[in-house]
Protein backbone atom coordinates (compact mmCIF):
# COMPACT_ATOMS: atom_id res chain seq x y z
CA UNK A 1 0.00 0.00 0.00
CA UNK A 2 2.90 2.36 0.72
CA UNK A 3 5.51 3.13 -1.90
CA UNK A 4 9.27 3.09 -1.33
CA UNK A 5 10.64 5.55 1.19
CA UNK A 6 13.51 7.87 0.28
CA UNK A 7 16.16 5.60 1.74
CA UNK A 8 15.24 2.88 -0.71
CA UNK A 9 13.42 0.72 1.82
CA UNK A 10 10.99 -1.63 0.03
CA UNK A 11 7.29 -0.78 0.32
CA UNK A 12 5.92 -1.53 3.78
CA UNK A 13 2.22 -1.76 4.47
CA UNK A 14 0.82 0.68 7.00
CA UNK A 15 -0.63 -2.13 9.08
CA UNK A 16 2.72 -3.91 9.22
CA UNK A 17 4.67 -0.75 10.03
CA UNK A 18 2.40 0.04 12.94
CA UNK A 19 2.46 -3.52 14.18
CA UNK A 20 5.19 -3.83 16.80
CA UNK A 21 8.54 -5.20 15.66
CA UNK A 22 8.71 -3.19 12.46
CA UNK A 23 7.99 -0.05 14.43
CA UNK A 24 10.84 -0.74 16.82
CA UNK A 25 13.30 -1.55 14.04
CA UNK A 26 12.53 1.56 12.03
CA UNK A 27 12.48 3.75 15.13
CA UNK A 28 15.91 2.46 16.18
CA UNK A 29 17.33 3.45 12.81
CA UNK A 30 16.32 7.09 13.22
CA UNK A 31 16.78 7.76 16.93
CA UNK A 32 19.78 7.56 19.26
CA UNK A 33 22.93 9.71 18.81
CA UNK A 34 21.85 11.09 15.42
CA UNK A 35 18.52 12.23 16.83
CA UNK A 36 20.27 14.12 19.63
CA UNK A 37 22.40 16.11 17.15
CA UNK A 38 21.60 19.22 15.15
CA UNK A 39 18.95 17.46 13.09
CA UNK A 40 18.51 15.37 9.96
CA UNK A 41 17.69 16.50 6.45
CA UNK A 42 15.49 13.94 4.67
CA UNK A 43 16.17 13.09 1.05
CA UNK A 44 12.71 14.28 0.07
CA UNK A 45 13.65 17.85 1.02
CA UNK A 46 16.65 17.80 -1.32
CA UNK A 47 14.39 16.48 -4.07
CA UNK A 48 11.85 19.20 -3.42
CA UNK A 49 14.36 22.04 -3.70
CA UNK A 50 15.30 20.90 -7.22
CA UNK A 51 11.72 21.38 -8.51
CA UNK A 52 9.57 22.97 -5.80
CA UNK A 53 6.40 23.63 -7.77
CA UNK A 54 6.05 20.16 -9.28
CA UNK A 55 7.21 17.72 -6.61
CA UNK A 56 5.00 14.61 -6.68
CA UNK A 57 4.39 14.40 -2.90
CA UNK A 58 5.09 17.83 -1.35
CA UNK A 59 2.90 20.76 -2.45
CA UNK A 60 4.40 24.18 -3.09
CA UNK A 61 2.86 26.43 -0.40
CA UNK A 62 5.56 29.09 -0.14
CA UNK A 63 3.10 31.74 -1.32
CA UNK A 64 0.15 30.71 0.87
CA UNK A 65 -1.37 33.34 3.13
CA UNK A 66 -2.00 37.06 2.92
CA UNK A 67 0.04 38.93 0.31
CA UNK A 68 1.59 35.83 -1.22
CA UNK A 69 3.12 34.83 2.11
CA UNK A 70 3.91 38.30 3.47
CA UNK A 71 5.35 38.27 7.00
CA UNK A 72 3.92 41.73 7.86
CA UNK A 73 0.24 42.56 7.91
CA UNK A 74 -1.03 46.05 6.94
CA UNK A 75 -1.60 48.76 9.56
CA UNK A 76 -4.29 51.06 8.12
CA UNK A 77 -4.67 54.42 9.87
CA UNK A 78 -7.23 54.70 12.68
CA UNK A 79 -10.42 56.36 11.43
CA UNK A 80 -12.91 55.60 14.23
CA UNK A 81 -13.29 54.56 17.85
CA UNK A 82 -16.38 52.50 18.70
CA UNK A 83 -17.04 54.71 21.75
CA UNK A 84 -17.71 57.63 19.41
CA UNK A 85 -20.62 55.60 17.99
CA UNK A 86 -22.14 54.70 21.37
CA UNK A 87 -20.23 51.63 22.57
CA UNK A 88 -19.83 51.41 26.36
CA UNK A 89 -17.91 48.77 28.29
CA UNK A 90 -20.47 48.53 31.09
CA UNK A 91 -21.71 44.95 30.60
CA UNK A 92 -25.31 46.14 30.07
CA UNK A 93 -25.33 48.11 26.81
CA UNK A 94 -25.70 46.19 23.55
CA UNK A 95 -22.66 47.50 21.67
CA UNK A 96 -23.13 45.53 18.43
CA UNK A 97 -25.06 48.37 16.69
CA UNK A 98 -22.39 50.90 17.64
CA UNK A 99 -19.53 48.69 16.48
CA UNK A 100 -21.28 47.95 13.20
CA UNK A 101 -21.99 51.65 12.63
CA UNK A 102 -18.31 52.41 13.14
CA UNK A 103 -17.29 49.66 10.71
CA UNK A 104 -19.81 50.85 8.11
CA UNK A 105 -18.57 54.43 8.43
CA UNK A 106 -14.99 53.29 7.91
CA UNK A 107 -16.04 51.35 4.83
CA UNK A 108 -17.93 54.27 3.36
CA UNK A 109 -14.85 56.44 3.92
CA UNK A 110 -12.74 54.03 1.87
CA UNK A 111 -11.23 52.00 4.70
CA UNK A 112 -9.18 52.32 7.85
CA UNK A 113 -8.95 50.92 11.37
CA UNK A 114 -11.80 50.93 13.90
CA UNK A 115 -10.50 50.63 17.45
CA UNK A 116 -12.12 48.96 20.46
CA UNK A 117 -10.44 49.92 23.75
CA UNK A 118 -9.72 47.64 26.66
CA UNK A 119 -12.76 46.37 28.52
CA UNK A 120 -15.70 44.02 28.04
CA UNK A 121 -18.32 45.08 25.50
CA UNK A 122 -21.61 43.22 25.40
CA UNK A 123 -22.93 42.39 21.93
CA UNK A 124 -26.47 41.10 21.40
CA UNK A 125 -25.97 40.90 17.62
CA UNK A 126 -23.26 39.73 15.27
CA UNK A 127 -20.39 41.94 14.08
CA UNK A 128 -20.19 42.50 10.33
CA UNK A 129 -17.10 43.43 8.33
CA UNK A 130 -18.51 43.89 4.84
CA UNK A 131 -16.24 46.55 3.31
CA UNK A 132 -12.74 46.04 1.98
CA UNK A 133 -9.73 47.66 3.69
CA UNK A 134 -11.49 47.94 7.06
CA UNK A 135 -9.83 46.54 10.19
CA UNK A 136 -11.43 45.99 13.62
CA UNK A 137 -8.70 46.29 16.24
CA UNK A 138 -8.94 45.73 19.97
CA UNK A 139 -6.30 46.52 22.57
CA UNK A 140 -5.11 42.90 22.64
CA UNK A 141 -6.77 39.52 23.10
CA UNK A 142 -6.10 39.71 26.84
CA UNK A 143 -7.55 43.22 27.20
CA UNK A 144 -10.56 43.65 24.86
CA UNK A 145 -13.50 41.25 25.04
CA UNK A 146 -16.70 41.14 23.00
CA UNK A 147 -19.24 39.20 25.05
CA UNK A 148 -21.81 37.62 22.73
CA UNK A 149 -25.18 36.82 24.30
CA UNK A 150 -27.01 35.28 21.31
CA UNK A 151 -26.45 32.65 18.64
CA UNK A 152 -26.92 32.75 14.86
CA UNK A 153 -30.20 30.82 15.01
CA UNK A 154 -31.64 33.59 17.17
CA UNK A 155 -30.10 36.38 15.09
CA UNK A 156 -30.73 35.11 11.54
CA UNK A 157 -32.89 32.01 11.81
CA UNK A 158 -32.58 28.22 11.45
CA UNK A 159 -30.17 27.18 8.70
CA UNK A 160 -30.84 23.76 7.20
CA UNK A 161 -28.51 21.77 5.00
CA UNK A 162 -28.76 21.96 1.22
CA UNK A 163 -28.11 18.20 1.26
CA UNK A 164 -31.28 17.49 3.25
CA UNK A 165 -31.90 15.99 6.68
CA UNK A 166 -32.36 17.78 9.98
CA UNK A 167 -28.80 19.05 10.34
CA UNK A 168 -28.04 22.66 11.20
CA UNK A 169 -25.64 24.39 8.80
CA UNK A 170 -24.63 26.63 11.70
CA UNK A 171 -22.60 23.55 12.66
CA UNK A 172 -20.11 24.49 9.92
CA UNK A 173 -20.98 27.98 8.68
CA UNK A 174 -21.28 31.57 9.87
CA UNK A 175 -19.66 33.52 12.67
CA UNK A 176 -20.57 36.04 15.34
CA UNK A 177 -17.75 38.04 13.76
CA UNK A 178 -18.37 37.55 10.06
CA UNK A 179 -16.08 38.90 7.34
CA UNK A 180 -17.81 38.77 3.95
CA UNK A 181 -18.61 41.25 1.18
CA UNK A 182 -21.78 43.12 2.06
CA UNK A 183 -23.71 42.06 -1.06
CA UNK A 184 -22.71 38.43 -0.63
CA UNK A 185 -23.70 38.41 3.04
CA UNK A 186 -27.04 40.01 2.22
CA UNK A 187 -27.81 37.37 -0.42
CA UNK A 188 -26.78 34.52 1.89
CA UNK A 189 -28.87 35.66 4.85
CA UNK A 190 -31.88 36.47 2.66
CA UNK A 191 -31.77 32.92 1.28
CA UNK A 192 -31.45 31.45 4.78
CA UNK A 193 -34.43 33.42 6.05
CA UNK A 194 -36.40 32.24 3.01
CA UNK A 195 -35.30 28.64 3.75
CA UNK A 196 -33.67 28.37 0.32
CA UNK A 197 -30.45 26.82 1.56
CA UNK A 198 -27.69 28.40 -0.57
CA UNK A 199 -24.33 27.46 -1.99
CA UNK A 200 -21.81 29.55 -0.08
CA UNK A 201 -19.00 30.09 -2.56
CA UNK A 202 -17.55 32.55 -5.03
CA UNK A 203 -20.31 32.29 -7.66
CA UNK A 204 -23.51 32.94 -5.75
CA UNK A 205 -26.29 31.08 -4.00
CA UNK A 206 -27.03 29.01 -7.11
CA UNK A 207 -23.45 29.06 -8.47
CA UNK A 208 -24.52 30.91 -11.61
CA UNK A 209 -23.36 34.48 -10.87
CA UNK A 210 -20.36 34.42 -13.19
CA UNK A 211 -19.43 34.99 -16.79
CA UNK A 212 -16.49 33.85 -18.88
CA UNK A 213 -13.59 36.25 -19.36
CA UNK A 214 -11.49 34.00 -21.56
CA UNK A 215 -10.57 30.41 -22.32
CA UNK A 216 -7.17 29.15 -21.17
CA UNK A 217 -4.73 27.07 -23.20
CA UNK A 218 -3.22 23.84 -21.77
CA UNK A 219 -0.63 24.36 -19.03
CA UNK A 220 1.18 22.41 -16.31
CA UNK A 221 0.78 22.46 -12.55
CA UNK A 222 3.31 24.98 -11.27
CA UNK A 223 3.18 27.34 -14.25
CA UNK A 224 2.61 30.99 -13.36
CA UNK A 225 2.16 32.25 -16.91
CA UNK A 226 -0.70 30.97 -19.05
CA UNK A 227 -1.88 31.67 -22.58
CA UNK A 228 -5.45 32.93 -22.99
CA UNK A 229 -7.73 33.30 -25.99
CA UNK A 230 -8.97 36.83 -25.26
CA UNK A 231 -7.05 39.07 -22.83
CA UNK A 232 -9.37 42.08 -23.29
CA UNK A 233 -11.20 41.52 -19.99
CA UNK A 234 -8.06 41.07 -17.90
CA UNK A 235 -6.01 43.71 -16.10
CA UNK A 236 -3.13 43.61 -13.61
CA UNK A 237 -4.33 43.52 -10.01
CA UNK A 238 -7.74 42.04 -10.82
CA UNK A 239 -8.97 38.91 -9.07
CA UNK A 240 -10.26 36.17 -11.38
CA UNK A 241 -11.43 32.60 -10.96
CA UNK A 242 -9.72 29.72 -12.72
CA UNK A 243 -12.61 27.36 -13.40
CA UNK A 244 -12.06 23.67 -14.20
CA UNK A 245 -15.05 21.41 -14.94
CA UNK A 246 -14.89 17.62 -14.81
CA UNK A 247 -15.56 15.21 -17.68
CA UNK A 248 -17.61 12.02 -17.83
CA UNK A 249 -14.61 9.91 -16.82
CA UNK A 250 -13.92 12.13 -13.78
CA UNK A 251 -10.36 12.69 -14.93
CA UNK A 252 -10.23 16.01 -13.04
CA UNK A 253 -11.04 14.31 -9.72
CA UNK A 254 -8.56 11.57 -10.54
CA UNK A 255 -5.92 14.23 -11.22
CA UNK A 256 -6.63 15.87 -7.85
CA UNK A 257 -6.05 12.44 -6.31
CA UNK A 258 -2.69 12.02 -8.05
CA UNK A 259 -3.86 9.99 -11.05
CA UNK A 260 -2.56 6.42 -10.94
CA UNK A 261 -4.39 3.08 -10.64
CA UNK A 262 -6.11 3.75 -7.29
CA UNK A 263 -7.97 6.89 -8.39
CA UNK A 264 -8.64 5.30 -11.79
CA UNK A 265 -10.41 2.36 -10.15
CA UNK A 266 -12.28 4.45 -7.58
CA UNK A 267 -16.07 4.74 -7.94
CA UNK A 268 -16.74 8.45 -8.36
CA UNK A 269 -20.26 8.43 -9.83
CA UNK A 270 -22.11 7.75 -6.57
CA UNK A 271 -20.31 10.51 -4.59
CA UNK A 272 -23.14 13.01 -4.97
CA UNK A 273 -21.90 15.48 -2.36
CA UNK A 274 -18.40 15.50 -3.83
CA UNK A 275 -19.74 16.01 -7.35
CA UNK A 276 -21.71 19.04 -6.12
CA UNK A 277 -18.38 20.75 -5.32
CA UNK A 278 -17.25 20.62 -8.96
CA UNK A 279 -16.29 22.73 -10.94
CA UNK A 280 -13.09 23.53 -9.11
CA UNK A 281 -12.83 27.30 -8.65
CA UNK A 282 -9.49 28.87 -7.74
CA UNK A 283 -9.25 32.64 -7.10
CA UNK A 284 -6.01 34.32 -8.14
CA UNK A 285 -4.79 37.83 -8.93
CA UNK A 286 -3.52 38.76 -12.37
CA UNK A 287 -0.01 40.24 -12.15
CA UNK A 288 0.79 40.99 -15.80
CA UNK A 289 -0.91 40.89 -19.19
CA UNK A 290 1.40 40.82 -22.20
CA UNK A 291 -0.44 40.04 -25.39
CA UNK A 292 -2.11 36.70 -24.85
CA UNK A 293 0.31 35.76 -22.04
CA UNK A 294 -1.01 36.30 -18.50
CA UNK A 295 1.11 36.01 -15.35
CA UNK A 296 -0.65 34.96 -12.14
CA UNK A 297 0.18 35.71 -8.50
CA UNK A 298 0.53 32.03 -7.62
CA UNK A 299 1.55 28.90 -9.54
CA UNK A 300 -1.23 26.82 -11.07
CA UNK A 301 -2.58 24.32 -8.51
CA UNK A 302 -3.34 21.66 -11.13
CA UNK A 303 -2.69 20.87 -14.76
CA UNK A 304 -4.93 22.73 -17.18
CA UNK A 305 -6.30 20.35 -19.81
CA UNK A 306 -8.75 20.96 -22.68
CA UNK A 307 -11.14 18.24 -21.49
CA UNK A 308 -11.85 20.31 -18.35
CA UNK A 309 -13.07 23.37 -20.28
CA UNK A 310 -10.53 25.67 -18.56
CA UNK A 311 -11.47 29.33 -18.38
CA UNK A 312 -10.96 32.47 -16.34
CA UNK A 313 -14.26 33.87 -15.05
CA UNK A 314 -15.81 36.60 -12.96
CA UNK A 315 -17.19 36.02 -9.46
CA UNK A 316 -19.07 37.83 -6.71
CA UNK A 317 -17.24 40.93 -5.51
CA UNK A 318 -14.58 39.87 -3.01
CA UNK A 319 -13.72 41.26 0.42
CA UNK A 320 -10.05 42.22 0.48
CA UNK A 321 -7.65 43.96 2.85
CA UNK A 322 -9.94 43.48 5.86
CA UNK A 323 -8.95 42.11 9.25
CA UNK A 324 -9.77 41.51 12.91
CA UNK A 325 -7.06 41.99 15.53
CA UNK A 326 -6.38 42.05 19.24
CA UNK A 327 -9.56 40.87 20.93
CA UNK A 328 -11.40 37.98 22.53
CA UNK A 329 -14.84 36.91 21.37
CA UNK A 330 -16.54 35.15 24.28
CA UNK A 331 -19.91 33.51 23.77
CA UNK A 332 -22.30 33.04 26.66
CA UNK A 333 -21.42 29.63 28.06
CA UNK A 334 -23.99 26.98 27.15
CA UNK A 335 -23.97 23.20 27.10
CA UNK A 336 -22.58 21.94 23.79
CA UNK A 337 -25.40 20.73 21.54
CA UNK A 338 -25.63 17.25 19.97
CA UNK A 339 -23.52 16.64 16.88
CA UNK A 340 -24.62 18.66 13.81
CA UNK A 341 -27.33 20.51 15.73
CA UNK A 342 -25.29 23.59 16.68
CA UNK A 343 -27.26 26.80 17.14
CA UNK A 344 -24.38 29.01 16.00
CA UNK A 345 -22.44 30.30 18.97
CA UNK A 346 -19.64 30.55 16.40
CA UNK A 347 -16.41 32.53 16.37
CA UNK A 348 -14.77 34.33 13.44
CA UNK A 349 -15.52 33.39 9.83
CA UNK A 350 -14.02 34.69 6.59
CA UNK A 351 -16.17 34.13 3.50
CA UNK A 352 -15.56 35.15 -0.12
CA UNK A 353 -12.49 36.90 1.28
CA UNK A 354 -9.09 37.28 -0.40
CA UNK A 355 -6.00 38.79 1.22
CA UNK A 356 -7.70 39.22 4.61
CA UNK A 357 -6.46 38.30 8.07
CA UNK A 358 -7.12 37.57 11.75
CA UNK A 359 -4.35 38.31 14.27
CA UNK A 360 -4.17 37.90 18.06
CA UNK A 361 -7.77 36.76 18.48
CA UNK A 362 -9.17 34.26 21.01
CA UNK A 363 -12.62 32.69 20.86
CA UNK A 364 -14.12 31.16 24.00
CA UNK A 365 -17.15 28.91 24.62
CA UNK A 366 -17.97 28.74 20.90
CA UNK A 367 -19.64 25.93 18.95
CA UNK A 368 -17.16 26.48 16.14
CA UNK A 369 -13.98 28.51 16.36
CA UNK A 370 -12.42 29.98 13.21
CA UNK A 371 -13.77 29.34 9.72
CA UNK A 372 -12.61 29.76 6.14
CA UNK A 373 -15.55 29.39 3.74
CA UNK A 374 -14.73 30.01 0.07
CA UNK A 375 -11.86 32.13 1.42
CA UNK A 376 -8.42 32.28 -0.17
CA UNK A 377 -5.01 33.84 0.43
CA UNK A 378 -5.91 34.73 4.03
CA UNK A 379 -3.75 34.53 7.16
CA UNK A 380 -4.90 33.54 10.65
CA UNK A 381 -2.08 34.34 13.07
CA UNK A 382 -1.88 33.97 16.87
CA UNK A 383 -5.40 32.59 17.20
CA UNK A 384 -6.70 30.54 20.11
CA UNK A 385 -9.77 28.38 20.79
CA UNK A 386 -10.61 28.11 24.49
CA UNK A 387 -13.43 27.35 26.90
CA UNK A 388 -16.05 24.64 27.13
CA UNK A 389 -15.09 22.86 23.89
CA UNK A 390 -15.88 23.26 20.20
CA UNK A 391 -17.33 21.10 17.47
CA UNK A 392 -14.90 22.48 14.83
CA UNK A 393 -12.09 24.50 16.39
CA UNK A 394 -10.97 25.36 12.83
CA UNK A 395 -12.80 24.62 9.59
CA UNK A 396 -11.68 25.18 6.00
CA UNK A 397 -14.30 24.35 3.39
CA UNK A 398 -16.30 25.23 0.27
CA UNK A 399 -13.24 25.55 -1.96
CA UNK A 400 -10.87 27.56 0.27
CA UNK A 401 -7.32 27.78 -1.06
CA UNK A 402 -3.84 29.14 -0.28
CA UNK A 403 -4.60 30.07 3.34
CA UNK A 404 -2.15 30.13 6.26
CA UNK A 405 -3.00 29.34 9.89
CA UNK A 406 0.08 29.88 12.05
CA UNK A 407 0.87 30.13 15.77
CA UNK A 408 -2.47 28.64 16.71
CA UNK A 409 -3.64 27.00 19.94
CA UNK A 410 -6.53 24.70 20.78
CA UNK A 411 -6.79 24.55 24.56
CA UNK A 412 -8.09 21.67 26.63
CA UNK A 413 -11.81 22.05 27.20
CA UNK A 414 -12.88 23.42 30.55
CA UNK A 415 -15.94 21.16 30.92
CA UNK A 416 -16.41 17.49 29.97
CA UNK A 417 -17.83 16.81 26.51
CA UNK A 418 -21.48 15.67 26.50
CA UNK A 419 -21.84 12.14 25.15
CA UNK A 420 -23.79 13.19 22.05
CA UNK A 421 -21.18 15.68 20.80
CA UNK A 422 -18.15 15.27 18.57
CA UNK A 423 -14.77 17.02 18.43
CA UNK A 424 -12.87 17.41 15.17
CA UNK A 425 -9.82 19.69 15.00
CA UNK A 426 -8.11 21.48 12.11
CA UNK A 427 -10.61 20.51 9.45
CA UNK A 428 -10.27 20.78 5.67
CA UNK A 429 -12.74 19.62 3.02
CA UNK A 430 -14.61 20.45 -0.17
CA UNK A 431 -11.81 20.52 -2.82
CA UNK A 432 -9.86 22.99 -0.66
CA UNK A 433 -6.18 23.11 -1.62
CA UNK A 434 -2.75 24.53 -0.73
CA UNK A 435 -3.73 25.41 2.85
CA UNK A 436 -1.13 25.45 5.65
CA UNK A 437 -1.30 24.92 9.42
CA UNK A 438 2.03 25.91 11.00
CA UNK A 439 3.42 26.13 14.53
CA UNK A 440 0.43 24.76 16.40
CA UNK A 441 -0.28 23.68 19.97
CA UNK A 442 -3.25 21.32 19.81
CA UNK A 443 -4.06 20.10 23.30
CA UNK A 444 -7.11 18.37 21.89
CA UNK A 445 -8.49 17.55 18.42
CA UNK A 446 -7.08 15.89 15.32
CA UNK A 447 -5.80 16.64 11.81
CA UNK A 448 -9.30 16.40 10.45
CA UNK A 449 -10.55 15.80 6.96
CA UNK A 450 -14.29 15.86 6.30
CA UNK A 451 -13.73 14.16 2.96
CA UNK A 452 -14.60 16.16 -0.15
CA UNK A 453 -11.14 15.44 -1.63
CA UNK A 454 -9.04 18.22 -0.10
CA UNK A 455 -5.57 18.14 -1.62
CA UNK A 456 -2.11 19.71 -1.45
CA UNK A 457 -2.26 20.68 2.24
CA UNK A 458 0.56 21.07 4.77
CA UNK A 459 0.56 20.62 8.54
CA UNK A 460 3.96 21.40 10.01
CA UNK A 461 5.70 21.98 13.35
CA UNK A 462 2.69 21.04 15.47
CA UNK A 463 2.31 19.33 18.84
CA UNK A 464 -0.99 17.46 19.08
CA UNK A 465 -2.83 15.38 21.65
CA UNK A 466 -4.61 13.41 18.97
CA UNK A 467 -8.01 12.70 20.55
CA UNK A 468 -10.45 14.07 17.95
CA UNK A 469 -12.34 12.25 15.20
CA UNK A 470 -12.67 12.96 11.52
CA UNK A 471 -16.06 13.55 9.93
CA UNK A 472 -17.54 13.54 6.47
CA UNK A 473 -20.46 11.91 4.74
CA UNK A 474 -19.60 8.88 2.58
CA UNK A 475 -21.09 10.67 -0.43
CA UNK A 476 -18.40 13.36 -0.02
CA UNK A 477 -15.72 11.04 -1.39
CA UNK A 478 -12.09 10.54 -0.35
CA UNK A 479 -10.50 11.84 2.83
CA UNK A 480 -7.46 13.13 0.94
CA UNK A 481 -6.32 13.96 -2.54
CA UNK A 482 -2.70 14.13 -3.63
CA UNK A 483 0.24 16.00 -2.09
CA UNK A 484 -0.74 16.22 1.55
CA UNK A 485 2.32 16.62 3.80
CA UNK A 486 2.64 16.21 7.57
CA UNK A 487 6.10 17.46 8.58
CA UNK A 488 7.59 17.57 12.09
CA UNK A 489 4.56 16.48 14.09
CA UNK A 490 4.81 15.62 17.78
CA UNK A 491 1.95 13.34 18.90
CA UNK A 492 1.70 13.32 22.68
CA UNK A 493 -0.67 10.35 23.08
CA UNK A 494 0.74 7.98 20.44
CA UNK A 495 -2.36 7.86 18.23
CA UNK A 496 -1.82 7.55 14.48
CA UNK A 497 -5.27 8.58 13.26
CA UNK A 498 -5.14 11.09 10.37
CA UNK A 499 -1.61 12.17 11.35
CA UNK A 500 0.46 9.30 9.94
CA UNK A 501 -1.00 9.27 6.43
CA UNK A 502 1.46 7.29 4.30
CA UNK A 503 -1.03 4.43 4.03
CA UNK A 504 -4.03 6.69 3.58
CA UNK A 505 -3.30 9.70 1.36
CA UNK A 506 -2.09 9.27 -2.23
CA UNK A 507 1.16 10.92 -3.29
CA UNK A 508 1.65 12.16 0.27
CA UNK A 509 4.60 12.70 2.61
CA UNK A 510 4.77 11.95 6.34
CA UNK A 511 8.11 13.23 7.60
CA UNK A 512 9.49 13.46 11.12
CA UNK A 513 6.83 12.13 13.51
CA UNK A 514 7.27 10.02 16.62
CA UNK A 515 6.04 6.42 16.94
CA UNK A 516 2.26 6.11 16.83
CA UNK A 517 -0.30 3.33 16.67
CA UNK A 518 -3.88 2.95 15.55
CA UNK A 519 -6.68 3.08 18.11
CA UNK A 520 -10.09 4.71 18.52
CA UNK A 521 -11.31 5.70 15.03
CA UNK A 522 -9.36 3.56 12.54
CA UNK A 523 -8.50 5.12 9.18
CA UNK A 524 -9.63 3.21 6.10
CA UNK A 525 -7.84 4.00 2.81
CA UNK A 526 -10.04 5.15 -0.06
CA UNK A 527 -7.72 3.98 -2.83
CA UNK A 528 -6.29 0.53 -3.56
CA UNK A 529 -2.78 -0.29 -4.74
CA UNK A 530 0.48 1.60 -4.36
CA UNK A 531 -0.29 5.08 -3.07
CA UNK A 532 3.13 6.46 -4.11
CA UNK A 533 3.44 7.96 -0.63
CA UNK A 534 6.60 8.70 1.35
CA UNK A 535 7.53 8.07 4.98
CA UNK A 536 10.80 9.47 6.37
CA UNK A 537 12.29 9.95 9.83
CA UNK A 538 9.50 7.98 11.40
CA UNK A 539 10.00 7.33 15.10
CA UNK A 540 11.81 10.63 15.71
CA UNK A 541 10.74 13.78 17.47
CA UNK A 542 11.71 17.26 16.28
CA UNK A 543 14.90 16.15 14.51
CA UNK A 544 13.85 16.81 10.92
CA UNK A 545 15.47 19.79 9.23
CA UNK A 546 14.14 22.10 8.10
CA UNK A 547 11.94 22.07 11.19
CA UNK A 548 9.09 24.04 9.59
CA UNK A 549 8.23 23.12 6.00
CA UNK A 550 6.24 26.27 5.24
CA UNK A 551 8.89 28.67 6.50
CA UNK A 552 11.59 26.77 4.62
CA UNK A 553 9.59 26.90 1.40
CA UNK A 554 9.00 30.64 1.81
CA UNK A 555 12.71 31.25 2.41
CA UNK A 556 13.68 29.02 -0.52
CA UNK A 557 11.21 30.81 -2.79
CA UNK A 558 12.56 34.22 -1.78
CA UNK A 559 16.15 33.10 -2.26
CA UNK A 560 15.40 31.66 -5.68
CA UNK A 561 13.53 34.81 -6.76
CA UNK A 562 10.31 32.91 -7.53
Amino acid sequence: MTGNDSAGTPGISRRTLLGGAAVGALGAATTGPAAAGPGQVPRIWDEFTRDPVRHPQIPFVGRSGYGGGATRLPRPPVVADVRDFGAVADGRTDCAPAINRALAAAGEAGGGTVTVPAGTFRIDGLIRLGHSHVVLRGAGSGRTTLYATKNLTELIGPYGSRYGGDKSSWSWAGGLIWLAPQARWDSLTEAIRARQWPFEGWTGNRRDEWRTLTAVAPARRGDRTVTVTDPAGLRPGALVLLRLADDAGHTLLRHMAGDGPGPAAYLWDDKSKLLSYVPYEWPVRVIRVHGHRVTLERPLPLDVRPEWDPRLTTHVLELTGAGVEGLTLEAVETVQRPHLLDLGHNGVVLQCAYDCWVDDVTVRHTDNGFGLVAASACTLRRTRVAGRGSHHPYFCREGSHDNLVEDFTIEERTTPAPASTQLHGINVEGLSSYNVWSRGDMRTGTFDSHRGLPFAGVRTDITVTNDGRHGGDASAGPLFGARFTHWNIRVTNGRAGLVKIDGLAPCSATVGINEVREFDQIDVPDFDGDLNSRLELYGTSDVVRPRNLYEAQRAHTKGAGR
